[in-house]
């Protein structure tokens, strides 16, 4: 069992701890706009604009099941849910579901809470949702973890382990769980904390809650950390209107003494959610730090994205390398993506809500609402500037393996295709390694992307297809979702695409499609595309393609994945 909860601190210790941090005081630097503790006091930030939609909290999505009189349509059990069910990929068993919420491995099992509504499948009254595995992929349904009550809806937050009861919450020596969340209602957003004896089944409320209040109402998504150097834990929490992070630290997990903020920086946006702050591994040796920041809307593509920072903590600031922010999706369906706490090794892991708030509730699915990506290792790696940038990978995803099907690789001439039919009802993993030759002579400048083109499409015999293809020329990836015609809405966009290493003809490429869901894995994790799809019939073919030039396909694998979820599927 890995153990990251930090000794208890004798008195001497903490008042010792307690005088290094003093108020917060700040260098200039970076991101960091908290004065040093000897200077003058500043004057408190400007609150966010109070709420002007009286019945739900402060977000910038709608809740139609909170709107005053509001009268959505109850769970509705309809045979099209079926067809678009993954299979591989976590679901809510009814309901609407969001953000993942407490990723933690308790030492023999790791836990996913989230953002849940039981009872209608539209965002609003808001829960945990718990499900619990022995690996990340094969998950079970537990009870609701943490209800709605009186003083708000259970908003995002985190989970710890304090397995030497450090924070003398516990009755017991041996400790237990932690869990910190916002508790959100129509005029405030605090930070509650809740302990858990049972591993994460039961939690009981701090009596004395909120741990953390500044009396603002766009104030949310608390994530917390043990940092060993200074001996403390850290929280990140999002200051929402403001662009802002906060920056706390505490002995006990219940008196937070205020460090510093970060921001605003990166995309503009409406809100900022989810913080995440990790200490991640760099290819070739060292580490680095990675804040996380969700913005909603705002995205490059519309609606939701997570960004990310690569930089330097020291206890009290995120220090940014460089101006550079990075995105950690291509497409527009990863949000609010959360890091496991207390993993084996210092693993870096991660899900993300496979959504958009932009049309979430619109989907064509009935009885439920939501996805949750695959779990995915996360390492920084160099790219073709020298720059670090994240590199994210399905983690485990071959132990679901079954016999590959019969697609051979090799040669295809310009103009050329190659199908095969896939199994109905099932995920699929599709890995492949293509080069594409260099440009034919006498082909009109403007003629098939000038150099060539590789297309990898799912189809169905209705003309329904999804297409995923490589120009060698630009050096692009590009996603292509708007031949499906099981879903339609304004902002449902439909083509992306993402640079790769230039002056490249050859990409590999894994790609994941399990009912409604995509996820695509390219150039080794460095570009990552999440899309919901929706057919109105199911995909029955992969066709390969070259055009404008010939292709060496050097490896091809298309691997039947097994099913995980206890759902019903178009698999049963």
């Amino acid at each position: 069992m890995t153990d990251a909860s930090p000794p208890r601190l004798s008195c001497r210790a903490a008042l010792s701890s307690f005088a290094v941090l003093g108020t917060g005081g700040l260098a200039q630097g970076a991101g960091a706009n908290t004065p040093p503790s000897s200077g003058p006091a500043t004057p408190l930030p400007p609150q966010a604009p109070d709420n002007t939609r009286g019945d739900e909290p402060n977000a910038s999505h709608p809740s139609p099941a909170d709107q005053p009189g509001g009268m959505p349509h109850p769970v509705m059990k309809t045979e099209i849910d079926m067809p678009y069910r993954p299979t591989i990929h976590f679901t809510p068993t009814t309901g609407f579901m969001n953000d993942p919420n407490g990723l933690v491995f308790d030492g023999t099992q790791y836990h996913l809470y989230y953002q849940y509504n039981p009872f209608a499948p539209y965002a609003g009254h808001v829960h945990w949702g718990h499900a619990t595995s022995p690996d990340l992929l094969h998950w079970t349904d537990q009870p609701i973890a943490l209800d709605e009550t009186g003083a708000g809806e259970a908003f995002t937050g985190c989970a710890v382990m304090d397995s030497h009861n450090a924070s003398g919450l516990f009755r017991t020596p041996q400790g237990g769980m932690v869990a910190l969340y916002t508790r959100a209602s129509p005029h405030a957003q605090a930070q509650y904390l809740a302990t858990s004896y049972d591993n994460g089944q039961t939690f009981e409320e701090y009596a004395r809650n909120p741990v953390l209040d500044i009396s603002s109402n766009s104030f949310r998504d608390p994530q917390v950390c043990f940092h060993k150097p200074t001996g403390r834990w850290v929280m990140v929490v999002a200051k929402s209107r403001l662009h802002q992070i906060a920056f706390y630290a505490s002995i006990d997990l219940v008196h937070w003494v205020h460090l510093s903020d970060f921001g605003p920086s990166g995309l503009f946006g409406v809100d900022y959610e989810c913080p995440n702050l990790i200490e991640v591994a760099v290819e070739g040796g060292g580490t680095r730090w990675m804040l996380f920041v969700s913005v909603n809307p705002g995205a490059p593509t519309g609606g939701s994205i997570t960004q990310y920072f690569v930089g330097q903590f020291d206890g009290t600031r995120f220090i940014p390398d460089n101006t550079v922010i990075g995105l950690t999706d291509f497409a527009k369906d990863a949000y609010a993506l959360q890091v496991y706490s207390n993993m084996p090794g210092a693993e870096a892991v991660s899900i993300a809500w496979l959504g958009n708030w932009q049309y979430a509730q619109e989907l064509p699915t009935q009885s439920w609402r939501g996805a949750m990506t695959l779990p995915r290792t996360m390492v920084l790696r160099r790219d073709f500037t020298g720059g670090l940038r994240l590199a994210q990978t399905p983690r485990g995803l071959n132990t679901l393996r079954d016999t590959p099907l019969a697609c051979p690789a090799g040669r295809l001439a310009a103009g050329e295709s190659r199908q095969v039919s896939l199994p109905q009802g099932r995920a699929v993993e599709l890995c492949m390694s293509v080069t594409v030759d260099e440009r034919p002579h006498g082909l009109n400048p403007g003629d098939k992307g000038r150099t060539g083109r590789f297309i990898i499409t799912f189809g169905n015999e209705g003309g329904e297809k999804l297409t995923i293809g490589f120009d060698a020329f630009s050096g692009q990836l590009w996603l292509d979702r708007s031949n499906l015609a099981g879903f339609a809405q304004p902002f449902f966009t439909g083509q992306f695409s993402t640079a790769l290493a230039p002056d490249d003809r050859h990409f590999e490429i894994r790609i994941v499609l399990d009912a409604c869901t995509l996820e695509i894995f390219a150039d080794g994790g460095l570009a990552v595309g999440t899309a919901l799809v929706f057919p109105a019939s199911p995909l029955e073919f992969l066709r390969l393609e070259a055009n404008g030039a010939g292709a060496t396909i050097g490896s091809l694998n298309l691997y039947p994945l097994r099913k995980t979820m206890p759902r019903m599927t178009a698999a049963t």
